[in-house]
């Protein structure tokens, strides 16, 4: 089905400390998304990039730690303009695909997204959680933290960014891929029983059985929202990325889980993070990751 798709780049770095991310949309673009997106037959929108009153730098020279969190006023900042545009394009009948950018950038653009609906679904591909708090962080950066935001935990200013209150509820939440948690995030999942499938779950089970129970588990929701982090893939294919951990997914098998995830016509959001073409080779990343796009927005392979 023809998706009315409004392409939006999150060139924010502030929820990390790696120079390059920045870097990540406009590398997308060079692989070709808006092209192969148009090629199965969507309507696209480049709506270009989105920028805060912080000045989006390579290296950030001062990090201000606000409340044990870095960088604190330009996540908040920046996740406030990003809110506004997805926002704006779920008002407009469209589909927003957030292309980033690291994954703090989840916060303004499911902010924005979830105020249209009651119960939204949230899919989380991801190596690490997302989970921790100031008090569980070992590093105090705020990528690490978003999904917590989302669901309440943590800072009140950033759980109140654009709405007040946490825009996600813990049972419209699941986890896929998980192989690097801290301790802090393994007890809010057990607190909060929070569907989450480490990669012993996906080898044990298998993406396909993966899928049936998270549909299971979202079928209520109104709304179905994916945020994918490009480090939930093994780094053996996925080298342009911040945060790499062994032993993850790889492309063909999360190309079969997006071919289907497609067919059920439920996705309403994407978001897709932290490719940081500065990190890559020849731009490898970036095209793999448009390869996976192409799937979650309906090519098959037959």
């Amino acid at each position: 089905m023809t998706k009315q798709i409004d392409l939006i780049g999150a060139t924010t770095n502030f929820g990390q400390p790696k120079p390059g991310v920045v870097l990540g949309p406009d590398a997308l673009r060079i692989a070709g998304i808006v092209q192969v997106l148009e090629a199965i037959g969507h309507d696209v929108s480049d709506l270009g990039n989105v920028y805060g009153k912080y000045q989006t730098q390579f290296v950030k020279d001062n990090v201000q730690v606000k409340n044990g969190l870095k960088n604190y006023d330009e996540v908040k900042d920046y996740s406030e303009a990003l809110a506004k545009v997805t926002d704006a394009s779920v008002q407009n009948g469209r589909f927003p695909l957030v292309i980033g950018g690291d994954h703090s950038l989840a916060l303004g653009s499911i902010t924005g997204i979830a105020k249209h609906y009651d119960n939204l679904g949230v899919i989380w591909f991801d190596a690490h959680g997302d989970l921790n708090t100031s008090e569980t962080s070992p590093s105090g950066n705020i990528h690490g933290m978003i999904l917590a935001e989302l669901l309440g935990v943590g800072d009140k200013g950033l759980i109140d960014t654009y709405n007040e209150g946490p825009s996600l509820k813990t049972e419209n939440v699941v986890l896929i891929g998980l192989r690097d948690l801290d301790d802090g995030e393994k007890e809010l999942i057990k607190k909060r029983n929070i569907l989450a499938f480490t990669m012993s779950d996906v080898r044990a089970l298998g993406l396909v059985e993966i899928l049936d129970r998270t549909m299971k588990h979202l079928a209520h929701c109104d709304g179905l929202h994916l945020s994918f982090d490009v480090d939930s893939l093994d780094p053996s294919e996925m080298i342009g990325t911040g945060t790499k951990v062994p032993g993850g997914m790889f492309i063909a098998e999360v190309i079969m889980f997006m071919e289907r995830l497609s067919e059920t016509g439920l996705l309403t959001s994407v978001d897709l993070v932290e490719v940081n073409p500065l990190l890559d080779t020849f731009n490898q990343t970036a095209e793999n990751a448009v390869l996976m796009t192409e799937y979650i927005f309906g090519k098959r392979k037959l």
